[in-house]
């Protein structure tokens, strides 16, 4: 799941936008427990990715993301105690005491596990849609020394991790006995450092080591900025209200009470509208 440019409305909008409107997503995940909601969100995590033109990395995404979303369904009605509605007696488990499977527990390990899904899909997108070099550039001004920290560190670990490969290539190529595991550590630990060493001497010869806070940028805002700043605002707004108001008719414990009426309907739509429509920008989107 690396980043890589497209014409798209969310790739052409700044990273620090995009970034946003993907942890509104995220955000609005979090915040509510209906599962029509989630659904909503889970629906414009996938039709936002197809936009974006990040259909198929984000279906391989899901591939990864499915199974740990299953595992939190699974895990919450064996170790929740609450709820009422009793569907399965398992008796008393060494360490665990009596093991009563309830119906509301099932049910909120359903809500969490699509929660769980939800919030791993928009991160996924966030890194499928948005620039990472472009992101630290937006907080440079903040602590630009950890910017260039952070984009040395992300861009030697592929580095890295070529070098241990390729020495584990070697030692299998060597006749005789195994070479430990960590030899080839140690060793990639060490052309690490050396590489660290190079690169420490490049940058202070460039005069990065005495560098001042960069300008602010002058850079004016485009449509898609426009539209997809819009777009995380309305979200996190529906968020906001619909976590003020708690008008959805949603409520695992103790008793299951799930509502789906047009209250329900119309939280879900807020949602996908305030997602979706950003996308709908054109103009100024590079082809």
């Amino acid at each position: 799941m690396t980043y890589r440019r497209r014409g798209s409305p969310l790739h052409a909008a700044r990273a620090a936008v995009a970034a946003a409107w993907c942890l509104a997503l995220a955000a609005a995940a979090l915040a509510f427990e209906h599962p029509l909601v989630l659904v909503a969100v889970l629906v414009a995590v996938v039709l936002g990715g197809a936009a974006a033109r990040v259909g198929p990395e984000l279906a391989r995404a899901a591939l990864l993301a499915l199974p740990l979303a299953l595992l939190v369904a699974v895990v919450n009605p064996l170790v929740a105690r609450q709820g009422l509605t009793v569907l399965a007696r398992l008796g008393e488990v060494p360490g665990l005491g009596r093991l009563d499977v309830t119906l509301e527990a099932t049910a909120y390990g359903g809500v969490l596990g699509l929660r769980t899904l939800c919030v791993l899909l928009a991160a996924a997108l966030l890194s499928l849609a948005v620039d990472p070099d472009e992101l630290l550039r937006a907080f440079r001004r903040l602590g630009f020394r950890s910017a260039l920290t952070a984009t040395l560190a992300t861009r030697l670990v592929p580095v890295l991790a070529r070098d241990g490969r390729r020495l584990a290539e070697a030692r299998r190529c060597r006749p005789g006995a195994d070479v430990p595991r960590l030899a080839v550590a140690r060793a990639v630990a060490a052309g690490a450092l050396d590489r660290a060493v190079d690169v420490a001497a490049t940058l202070e010869v460039r005069g990065y080591g005495h560098a001042r806070r960069p300008p602010a940028s002058s850079e004016p805002w485009s449509r898609p900025d426009l539209a997809f700043g819009a777009g995380a605002l309305a979200l996190l707004a529906v968020t906001v209200a619909g976590a003020v108001a708690d008008p959805l008719a949603f409520q695992a414990y103790p008793r299951l009470r799930a509502g789906l009426g047009a209250g329900e309907a119309a939280w879900a739509g807020a949602v996908l509208v305030a997602a979706l429509a950003p996308f709908a920008v054109r103009r100024g989107v590079a082809r």
